[in-house]
Protein backbone atom coordinates (compact mmCIF):
# COMPACT_ATOMS: atom_id res chain seq x y z
CA UNK A 1 0.00 0.00 0.00
CA UNK A 2 1.40 3.42 -0.94
CA UNK A 3 -0.01 5.04 2.14
CA UNK A 4 -0.57 3.85 5.93
CA UNK A 5 -4.03 3.55 6.84
CA UNK A 6 -5.06 6.51 9.31
CA UNK A 7 -7.45 3.96 11.19
CA UNK A 8 -8.63 0.23 11.55
CA UNK A 9 -11.41 0.94 9.74
CA UNK A 10 -9.64 1.67 6.70
CA UNK A 11 -7.92 -1.54 6.71
CA UNK A 12 -11.28 -3.26 7.73
CA UNK A 13 -10.89 -6.25 4.71
CA UNK A 14 -7.17 -7.12 5.71
CA UNK A 15 -7.26 -6.90 9.05
CA UNK A 16 -10.69 -9.35 8.44
CA UNK A 17 -8.36 -12.12 6.18
CA UNK A 18 -5.45 -11.68 8.85
CA UNK A 19 -8.17 -12.29 11.89
CA UNK A 20 -9.17 -15.01 9.87
CA UNK A 21 -6.33 -16.72 9.72
CA UNK A 22 -4.85 -15.74 13.04
CA UNK A 23 -8.50 -17.64 13.74
CA UNK A 24 -7.76 -21.22 12.76
CA UNK A 25 -4.42 -20.90 14.44
CA UNK A 26 -5.74 -20.93 17.53
CA UNK A 27 -9.30 -22.48 17.02
CA UNK A 28 -7.40 -25.95 15.36
CA UNK A 29 -6.35 -27.26 18.24
CA UNK A 30 -8.65 -25.96 21.06
CA UNK A 31 -11.87 -27.46 19.19
CA UNK A 32 -9.75 -30.40 19.07
CA UNK A 33 -8.92 -30.81 22.27
CA UNK A 34 -12.74 -31.56 23.96
CA UNK A 35 -12.81 -34.32 21.74
CA UNK A 36 -9.53 -36.39 22.46
CA UNK A 37 -11.82 -38.85 24.78
CA UNK A 38 -14.33 -38.79 21.83
CA UNK A 39 -11.86 -39.69 19.18
CA UNK A 40 -9.80 -42.21 21.87
CA UNK A 41 -13.11 -44.13 21.84
CA UNK A 42 -13.68 -43.91 18.37
CA UNK A 43 -10.32 -45.00 16.89
CA UNK A 44 -8.98 -47.10 19.57
CA UNK A 45 -6.37 -44.84 20.37
CA UNK A 46 -3.58 -44.99 23.49
CA UNK A 47 -2.72 -42.66 25.29
CA UNK A 48 0.57 -41.80 23.18
CA UNK A 49 -1.07 -41.84 20.03
CA UNK A 50 -4.10 -39.60 21.46
CA UNK A 51 -1.12 -36.87 23.03
CA UNK A 52 0.35 -37.05 18.57
CA UNK A 53 -3.77 -36.37 17.54
CA UNK A 54 -2.91 -33.01 19.33
CA UNK A 55 0.73 -32.83 18.82
CA UNK A 56 1.26 -33.37 15.44
CA UNK A 57 -0.07 -30.23 14.13
CA UNK A 58 1.86 -28.30 16.81
CA UNK A 59 4.70 -30.45 15.90
CA UNK A 60 4.77 -29.83 12.31
CA UNK A 61 3.83 -25.98 12.53
CA UNK A 62 6.33 -24.94 14.91
CA UNK A 63 9.16 -26.80 13.37
CA UNK A 64 8.56 -25.81 9.53
CA UNK A 65 7.32 -21.84 10.50
CA UNK A 66 11.04 -20.36 10.28
CA UNK A 67 11.73 -21.90 6.56
CA UNK A 68 8.61 -20.23 5.59
CA UNK A 69 9.18 -16.89 6.96
CA UNK A 70 12.20 -16.96 5.49
CA UNK A 71 10.55 -18.43 2.09
CA UNK A 72 7.75 -15.25 2.76
CA UNK A 73 10.61 -12.75 3.23
CA UNK A 74 11.86 -13.97 -0.68
CA UNK A 75 9.01 -14.81 -2.69
CA UNK A 76 5.89 -12.51 -0.83
CA UNK A 77 4.18 -13.08 2.04
CA UNK A 78 0.68 -12.66 0.54
CA UNK A 79 1.49 -15.36 -2.06
CA UNK A 80 2.80 -17.85 0.43
CA UNK A 81 -0.38 -17.13 2.77
CA UNK A 82 -2.84 -17.67 -0.07
CA UNK A 83 -1.41 -21.17 -1.56
CA UNK A 84 -1.03 -22.17 2.48
CA UNK A 85 -4.63 -21.38 2.80
CA UNK A 86 -5.70 -23.48 -0.12
CA UNK A 87 -4.01 -26.26 1.26
CA UNK A 88 -5.73 -25.46 5.15
CA UNK A 89 -9.17 -26.36 2.81
CA UNK A 90 -8.14 -28.91 1.06
CA UNK A 91 -6.53 -30.57 4.36
CA UNK A 92 -9.72 -30.02 6.58
CA UNK A 93 -12.13 -31.77 3.87
CA UNK A 94 -9.76 -34.86 3.83
CA UNK A 95 -10.80 -35.17 7.50
CA UNK A 96 -14.26 -36.62 6.25
CA UNK A 97 -12.88 -39.94 5.39
CA UNK A 98 -10.11 -40.66 7.70
CA UNK A 99 -10.58 -43.91 9.46
CA UNK A 100 -8.11 -44.51 11.60
CA UNK A 101 -6.10 -42.85 14.49
CA UNK A 102 -2.94 -42.68 12.12
CA UNK A 103 -4.78 -41.10 9.33
CA UNK A 104 -5.57 -38.31 11.68
CA UNK A 105 -2.38 -37.84 12.41
CA UNK A 106 -1.25 -37.45 8.81
CA UNK A 107 -4.13 -34.93 8.29
CA UNK A 108 -2.98 -33.05 11.53
CA UNK A 109 0.39 -32.81 10.16
CA UNK A 110 -0.30 -31.56 6.61
CA UNK A 111 -2.62 -29.23 8.45
CA UNK A 112 0.22 -28.16 10.24
CA UNK A 113 2.36 -27.26 7.61
CA UNK A 114 -0.46 -25.18 5.98
CA UNK A 115 -0.31 -23.06 9.44
CA UNK A 116 3.26 -22.70 8.68
CA UNK A 117 2.70 -21.03 5.39
CA UNK A 118 0.10 -18.66 6.36
CA UNK A 119 0.74 -17.76 10.16
CA UNK A 120 4.20 -15.83 9.90
CA UNK A 121 3.09 -13.56 6.84
CA UNK A 122 -0.68 -12.76 8.92
CA UNK A 123 1.84 -10.89 11.79
CA UNK A 124 4.52 -9.31 9.72
CA UNK A 125 1.98 -7.72 7.16
CA UNK A 126 -0.54 -6.64 10.33
CA UNK A 127 2.98 -5.15 11.66
CA UNK A 128 3.55 -3.55 8.14
CA UNK A 129 -0.10 -1.90 7.92
CA UNK A 130 0.60 0.60 9.85
CA UNK A 131 3.08 3.30 10.30
CA UNK A 132 2.74 4.14 14.51
CA UNK A 133 2.86 1.46 17.49
CA UNK A 134 -0.60 2.78 18.96
CA UNK A 135 -2.36 1.43 15.62
CA UNK A 136 0.25 -1.42 15.50
CA UNK A 137 -0.87 -2.68 19.00
CA UNK A 138 -4.90 -1.99 18.17
CA UNK A 139 -4.49 -4.42 15.09
CA UNK A 140 -2.51 -6.77 17.10
CA UNK A 141 -5.33 -6.90 19.79
CA UNK A 142 -7.98 -6.88 17.39
CA UNK A 143 -6.33 -9.92 15.64
CA UNK A 144 -5.30 -11.68 18.72
CA UNK A 145 -8.90 -11.25 20.01
CA UNK A 146 -9.79 -12.77 17.16
CA UNK A 147 -7.67 -15.77 17.49
CA UNK A 148 -8.52 -16.12 21.36
CA UNK A 149 -12.24 -16.15 20.85
CA UNK A 150 -11.57 -19.22 19.03
CA UNK A 151 -9.02 -20.49 21.45
CA UNK A 152 -11.99 -19.34 24.17
CA UNK A 153 -14.86 -20.33 22.58
CA UNK A 154 -13.36 -24.19 20.62
CA UNK A 155 -13.92 -25.95 23.87
CA UNK A 156 -17.43 -25.17 24.28
CA UNK A 157 -18.27 -25.49 20.84
CA UNK A 158 -16.80 -28.34 20.29
CA UNK A 159 -18.43 -30.10 23.38
CA UNK A 160 -22.19 -28.38 22.44
CA UNK A 161 -21.06 -29.88 18.91
CA UNK A 162 -20.58 -33.44 20.04
CA UNK A 163 -23.75 -34.01 21.28
CA UNK A 164 -25.17 -33.73 17.63
CA UNK A 165 -22.70 -34.73 15.07
CA UNK A 166 -19.46 -36.68 15.11
CA UNK A 167 -15.70 -35.58 15.72
CA UNK A 168 -14.99 -35.08 12.48
CA UNK A 169 -17.19 -32.07 11.97
CA UNK A 170 -14.58 -29.91 14.26
CA UNK A 171 -12.28 -29.65 12.02
CA UNK A 172 -14.56 -28.93 8.97
CA UNK A 173 -14.85 -25.43 10.06
CA UNK A 174 -11.67 -24.77 8.45
CA UNK A 175 -12.82 -24.87 5.14
CA UNK A 176 -15.35 -21.76 5.56
CA UNK A 177 -12.43 -20.01 7.32
CA UNK A 178 -10.05 -20.32 5.34
CA UNK A 179 -12.37 -19.34 2.79
CA UNK A 180 -12.70 -16.36 4.10
CA UNK A 181 -9.24 -15.44 4.80
CA UNK A 182 -8.27 -15.98 1.03
CA UNK A 183 -11.05 -13.66 0.29
CA UNK A 184 -9.92 -10.97 2.77
CA UNK A 185 -6.49 -11.02 1.91
CA UNK A 186 -7.18 -11.35 -2.10
CA UNK A 187 -8.90 -8.21 -1.88
CA UNK A 188 -7.49 -6.29 1.15
CA UNK A 189 -3.80 -6.92 0.66
CA UNK A 190 -1.82 -5.49 -2.71
CA UNK A 191 1.39 -7.93 -3.43
CA UNK A 192 4.47 -7.70 -1.90
CA UNK A 193 6.80 -4.81 -3.19
CA UNK A 194 10.13 -5.49 -1.00
CA UNK A 195 11.66 -8.44 -0.91
CA UNK A 196 15.08 -9.82 1.14
CA UNK A 197 17.21 -10.60 -1.40
CA UNK A 198 20.16 -12.82 0.34
CA UNK A 199 19.97 -16.05 -0.57
CA UNK A 200 17.51 -18.39 1.44
CA UNK A 201 19.58 -21.31 3.59
CA UNK A 202 17.63 -23.63 3.96
CA UNK A 203 20.14 -26.23 5.20
CA UNK A 204 19.79 -24.35 7.86
CA UNK A 205 15.94 -24.75 7.79
CA UNK A 206 16.41 -28.34 7.87
CA UNK A 207 18.64 -28.56 10.41
CA UNK A 208 16.82 -26.48 12.64
CA UNK A 209 13.59 -28.10 12.08
CA UNK A 210 14.84 -31.46 12.55
CA UNK A 211 16.22 -30.67 16.02
CA UNK A 212 12.91 -28.96 17.22
CA UNK A 213 10.94 -32.26 15.72
CA UNK A 214 13.40 -34.25 17.63
CA UNK A 215 13.46 -32.52 20.59
CA UNK A 216 9.65 -32.92 20.89
CA UNK A 217 9.81 -36.75 20.31
CA UNK A 218 12.15 -37.08 22.89
CA UNK A 219 9.83 -37.75 26.40
CA UNK A 220 7.15 -39.61 23.75
CA UNK A 221 10.16 -42.37 23.08
CA UNK A 222 11.47 -42.43 26.48
CA UNK A 223 7.95 -43.38 27.84
CA UNK A 224 7.10 -45.95 24.99
CA UNK A 225 10.83 -47.61 24.91
CA UNK A 226 11.94 -46.81 28.92
CA UNK A 227 15.31 -45.72 29.61
CA UNK A 228 17.22 -48.93 28.72
CA UNK A 229 16.12 -48.61 25.23
CA UNK A 230 18.58 -47.21 22.31
CA UNK A 231 15.85 -45.26 20.64
CA UNK A 232 15.12 -42.61 23.16
CA UNK A 233 18.80 -41.90 23.80
CA UNK A 234 19.67 -42.13 20.12
CA UNK A 235 16.90 -39.43 19.36
CA UNK A 236 18.42 -37.16 22.27
CA UNK A 237 21.76 -37.32 20.46
CA UNK A 238 20.63 -36.48 17.25
CA UNK A 239 18.44 -33.67 18.82
CA UNK A 240 21.14 -32.19 20.19
CA UNK A 241 23.54 -32.78 17.01
CA UNK A 242 21.13 -31.07 14.85
CA UNK A 243 20.69 -28.14 16.80
CA UNK A 244 24.70 -27.70 16.61
CA UNK A 245 25.19 -27.94 13.61
CA UNK A 246 22.05 -25.46 12.84
CA UNK A 247 24.00 -22.98 15.62
CA UNK A 248 27.27 -23.37 13.76
CA UNK A 249 25.96 -22.72 9.92
CA UNK A 250 24.19 -19.98 11.04
CA UNK A 251 27.25 -18.36 12.63
CA UNK A 252 29.44 -19.47 9.93
CA UNK A 253 27.41 -19.07 5.98
CA UNK A 254 27.25 -15.65 4.32
CA UNK A 255 23.06 -15.96 4.71
CA UNK A 256 22.11 -17.86 7.45
CA UNK A 257 18.10 -18.69 7.87
CA UNK A 258 18.43 -17.13 11.41
CA UNK A 259 20.59 -14.03 12.45
CA UNK A 260 21.20 -14.60 15.51
CA UNK A 261 22.90 -11.43 16.45
CA UNK A 262 19.10 -10.71 15.71
CA UNK A 263 17.72 -13.14 18.06
CA UNK A 264 19.62 -11.82 20.61
CA UNK A 265 18.61 -8.45 20.57
CA UNK A 266 17.10 -7.78 24.10
CA UNK A 267 13.80 -6.64 22.58
CA UNK A 268 13.65 -9.40 20.58
CA UNK A 269 14.57 -12.50 22.59
CA UNK A 270 12.41 -11.11 25.57
CA UNK A 271 9.61 -10.92 23.96
CA UNK A 272 9.76 -14.74 22.61
CA UNK A 273 10.63 -15.50 25.62
CA UNK A 274 7.15 -14.12 26.93
CA UNK A 275 5.44 -15.40 24.29
CA UNK A 276 6.84 -19.15 24.55
CA UNK A 277 6.01 -18.82 28.48
CA UNK A 278 2.32 -18.27 27.27
CA UNK A 279 2.25 -21.42 24.50
CA UNK A 280 3.15 -24.13 27.32
CA UNK A 281 0.44 -22.58 29.67
CA UNK A 282 -1.98 -22.33 27.61
CA UNK A 283 -1.78 -25.62 25.55
CA UNK A 284 -0.78 -27.43 28.74
CA UNK A 285 -3.49 -26.01 30.73
CA UNK A 286 -6.22 -26.49 28.44
CA UNK A 287 -4.92 -30.10 27.57
CA UNK A 288 -4.91 -31.00 31.30
CA UNK A 289 -8.33 -29.07 32.64
CA UNK A 290 -9.73 -31.39 29.19
CA UNK A 291 -8.87 -34.07 30.50
CA UNK A 292 -9.60 -33.65 34.20
CA UNK A 293 -13.27 -32.39 33.70
CA UNK A 294 -14.09 -35.17 31.62
CA UNK A 295 -11.79 -38.49 32.34
CA UNK A 296 -11.13 -38.02 36.03
CA UNK A 297 -14.51 -36.06 36.78
CA UNK A 298 -17.01 -37.81 34.80
CA UNK A 299 -18.31 -34.61 33.06
CA UNK A 300 -19.80 -34.84 29.99
CA UNK A 301 -18.53 -32.65 26.56
CA UNK A 302 -20.76 -30.38 26.71
CA UNK A 303 -20.54 -29.95 30.92
CA UNK A 304 -16.76 -30.24 30.06
CA UNK A 305 -17.00 -26.93 27.30
CA UNK A 306 -19.44 -25.01 29.96
CA UNK A 307 -16.88 -25.66 32.46
CA UNK A 308 -14.33 -23.56 30.20
CA UNK A 309 -16.30 -20.73 30.22
CA UNK A 310 -14.52 -18.43 32.47
CA UNK A 311 -11.77 -18.55 29.75
CA UNK A 312 -14.56 -18.04 27.10
CA UNK A 313 -15.49 -14.83 29.43
CA UNK A 314 -12.37 -13.35 30.16
CA UNK A 315 -10.54 -13.69 26.17
CA UNK A 316 -13.98 -11.97 24.88
CA UNK A 317 -14.67 -9.59 26.78
CA UNK A 318 -11.16 -7.98 27.97
CA UNK A 319 -9.76 -6.34 24.70
CA UNK A 320 -10.78 -2.66 25.39
CA UNK A 321 -9.26 -3.44 29.09
CA UNK A 322 -6.08 -5.03 27.47
CA UNK A 323 -5.57 -1.95 25.34
CA UNK A 324 -6.03 1.05 28.27
CA UNK A 325 -3.77 -1.02 30.68
CA UNK A 326 -0.95 -1.30 27.81
CA UNK A 327 -0.89 2.37 27.13
CA UNK A 328 -1.44 3.50 31.02
CA UNK A 329 1.51 0.30 32.00
CA UNK A 330 3.82 0.94 29.09
CA UNK A 331 4.85 -2.04 26.66
CA UNK A 332 7.73 -3.45 29.07
CA UNK A 333 5.86 -3.47 32.12
CA UNK A 334 2.05 -4.18 30.80
CA UNK A 335 3.94 -7.57 29.02
CA UNK A 336 5.75 -8.65 32.14
CA UNK A 337 2.95 -8.42 34.14
CA UNK A 338 0.70 -10.40 31.86
CA UNK A 339 3.17 -13.08 31.77
CA UNK A 340 3.55 -13.20 35.68
CA UNK A 341 -0.57 -14.14 35.56
CA UNK A 342 0.38 -16.57 33.55
CA UNK A 343 2.76 -18.50 36.03
CA UNK A 344 -0.14 -17.53 39.01
CA UNK A 345 -2.74 -19.36 37.03
CA UNK A 346 -0.04 -22.45 36.34
CA UNK A 347 0.89 -22.22 40.09
CA UNK A 348 -3.19 -22.25 41.41
CA UNK A 349 -3.99 -25.30 38.85
CA UNK A 350 -0.84 -26.97 40.17
CA UNK A 351 -1.12 -26.84 44.25
CA UNK A 352 -4.91 -26.76 43.88
CA UNK A 353 -6.14 -27.62 40.85
CA UNK A 354 -7.51 -31.42 42.28
CA UNK A 355 -9.64 -30.03 45.15
CA UNK A 356 -12.44 -28.43 43.31
CA UNK A 357 -13.92 -26.44 40.45
CA UNK A 358 -13.15 -23.42 41.58
CA UNK A 359 -9.34 -23.17 41.42
CA UNK A 360 -9.62 -24.67 38.08
CA UNK A 361 -11.65 -21.87 36.94
CA UNK A 362 -9.39 -19.16 38.60
CA UNK A 363 -6.25 -20.54 36.78
CA UNK A 364 -8.18 -20.71 33.91
CA UNK A 365 -8.93 -16.96 34.13
CA UNK A 366 -5.38 -15.85 35.26
CA UNK A 367 -4.03 -17.78 32.19
CA UNK A 368 -6.73 -15.91 30.21
CA UNK A 369 -5.42 -12.88 31.41
CA UNK A 370 -1.76 -12.87 31.22
CA UNK A 371 -2.24 -14.71 27.45
CA UNK A 372 -4.29 -11.65 26.79
CA UNK A 373 -1.89 -8.81 27.85
CA UNK A 374 1.04 -11.14 26.40
CA UNK A 375 -0.21 -11.56 22.44
CA UNK A 376 -1.00 -7.26 21.80
CA UNK A 377 2.57 -6.57 23.29
CA UNK A 378 4.55 -9.28 22.72
CA UNK A 379 5.09 -9.47 19.44
CA UNK A 380 5.25 -5.99 18.52
CA UNK A 381 8.43 -6.26 20.20
CA UNK A 382 9.94 -8.57 18.46
CA UNK A 383 9.56 -6.87 15.30
CA UNK A 384 10.19 -3.80 16.47
CA UNK A 385 13.31 -4.77 17.66
CA UNK A 386 14.05 -6.16 13.88
CA UNK A 387 14.77 -4.52 10.26
CA UNK A 388 11.91 -4.30 7.49
CA UNK A 389 12.79 -6.39 5.77
CA UNK A 390 12.63 -9.26 8.42
CA UNK A 391 9.20 -9.31 9.45
CA UNK A 392 8.05 -12.49 8.31
CA UNK A 393 11.39 -14.11 9.64
CA UNK A 394 10.59 -12.48 12.91
CA UNK A 395 6.58 -13.21 12.90
CA UNK A 396 8.00 -16.69 12.25
CA UNK A 397 9.70 -16.38 15.54
CA UNK A 398 7.48 -15.50 17.41
CA UNK A 399 5.13 -17.81 16.35
CA UNK A 400 7.67 -20.69 16.54
CA UNK A 401 8.34 -19.94 19.69
CA UNK A 402 4.29 -19.92 20.94
CA UNK A 403 3.61 -23.09 19.14
CA UNK A 404 6.76 -24.95 19.99
CA UNK A 405 5.89 -24.16 23.64
CA UNK A 406 2.72 -25.16 22.93
CA UNK A 407 3.17 -28.81 21.33
CA UNK A 408 6.05 -28.94 24.39
CA UNK A 409 3.50 -27.90 26.91
CA UNK A 410 1.40 -31.33 25.24
CA UNK A 411 4.45 -33.76 25.11
CA UNK A 412 5.05 -32.49 28.87
CA UNK A 413 1.86 -33.15 30.06
CA UNK A 414 1.06 -36.35 27.72
CA UNK A 415 4.62 -37.89 28.71
CA UNK A 416 4.20 -37.04 32.59
CA UNK A 417 -0.13 -38.69 32.00
CA UNK A 418 1.55 -41.92 29.76
CA UNK A 419 4.39 -42.52 32.29
CA UNK A 420 2.38 -42.39 35.56
CA UNK A 421 -1.27 -43.78 34.58
CA UNK A 422 -1.75 -47.33 33.91
CA UNK A 423 -3.67 -48.83 30.84
CA UNK A 424 -5.81 -46.74 28.06
CA UNK A 425 -6.38 -43.21 29.37
CA UNK A 426 -9.56 -42.84 27.51
CA UNK A 427 -11.19 -46.16 28.16
CA UNK A 428 -14.33 -45.92 30.70
CA UNK A 429 -14.41 -47.17 34.02
CA UNK A 430 -11.32 -46.52 36.02
CA UNK A 431 -10.21 -48.04 39.28
CA UNK A 432 -9.34 -45.89 42.31
CA UNK A 433 -5.57 -46.85 41.51
CA UNK A 434 -5.48 -45.52 38.03
CA UNK A 435 -7.70 -42.61 39.54
CA UNK A 436 -4.73 -41.59 42.03
CA UNK A 437 -2.76 -42.21 39.23
CA UNK A 438 -3.99 -39.31 37.01
CA UNK A 439 -4.42 -37.17 39.65
CA UNK A 440 -1.01 -37.11 40.80
CA UNK A 441 0.04 -37.04 37.05
CA UNK A 442 -1.69 -34.17 36.32
CA UNK A 443 -0.29 -32.38 39.60
CA UNK A 444 3.68 -32.80 38.55
CA UNK A 445 2.83 -32.17 34.77
CA UNK A 446 1.42 -28.79 36.16
CA UNK A 447 3.50 -28.36 38.58
CA UNK A 448 6.85 -28.35 35.70
CA UNK A 449 4.80 -26.33 33.32
CA UNK A 450 4.48 -23.87 36.13
CA UNK A 451 8.52 -23.75 36.74
CA UNK A 452 8.94 -23.65 32.90
CA UNK A 453 7.22 -20.83 32.65
CA UNK A 454 8.12 -18.57 35.61
CA UNK A 455 12.05 -19.47 34.32
CA UNK A 456 11.47 -17.86 31.06
CA UNK A 457 8.92 -14.90 32.58
CA UNK A 458 12.04 -14.38 34.61
CA UNK A 459 15.01 -14.38 32.31
CA UNK A 460 12.85 -12.32 29.90
CA UNK A 461 12.63 -9.70 32.63
CA UNK A 462 16.53 -9.61 33.21
CA UNK A 463 17.28 -9.72 29.31
CA UNK A 464 15.17 -6.10 29.12
CA UNK A 465 15.88 -4.72 32.74
CA UNK A 466 18.04 -1.53 32.63
CA UNK A 467 18.60 -1.70 29.19
CA UNK A 468 17.75 1.86 27.09
CA UNK A 469 14.90 2.10 24.28
CA UNK A 470 17.38 2.83 22.09
CA UNK A 471 19.65 -0.33 22.80
CA UNK A 472 16.45 -2.67 22.93
CA UNK A 473 15.93 -2.00 19.44
CA UNK A 474 19.27 -1.59 17.89
CA UNK A 475 21.59 -3.85 19.70
CA UNK A 476 22.73 -7.33 20.30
Amino acid sequence: MSTSPRSLREAWIALAGLSAVFLFEMLDNSILNVALPTIGRDLDASTTALQWVSNSYAVVFGGLMLVFGAVADRFGRRRVMLAGLVLLGLASLATVFVTSVAELIAVRSVMGVAAAMTTPGSIALAFRLFSTDDLRVRAMTLISTVGLVGLAVGPPLGGFALTVAPWQALLLVNVPISVLALLGIWRGIAPDTEFHRSPADFLGGVLGTGAIVLALLVPTFFVENGFRSWIPWATTVAAVVALVLHVVRARTTAHPLLDLALVARPLVSSGLAYKAATGLAAAGLTYLVTLQLQLDWGWSPALAAAGMLPQVVVLIASGPVVNRFVRAAGLDRAVLLGAVGVVAGLAVYAVLGRTGYVPVALSLVLVAIGIRVVGAVAGVNVLKGLPEDRTSIGAALVDTASQVTSAAGVAISGTVLAWLFTGSIAQPGWTAAQAAQFEQAVTAGSLVLTAMAAALVGWAWLRVRGVSADVLVHSP
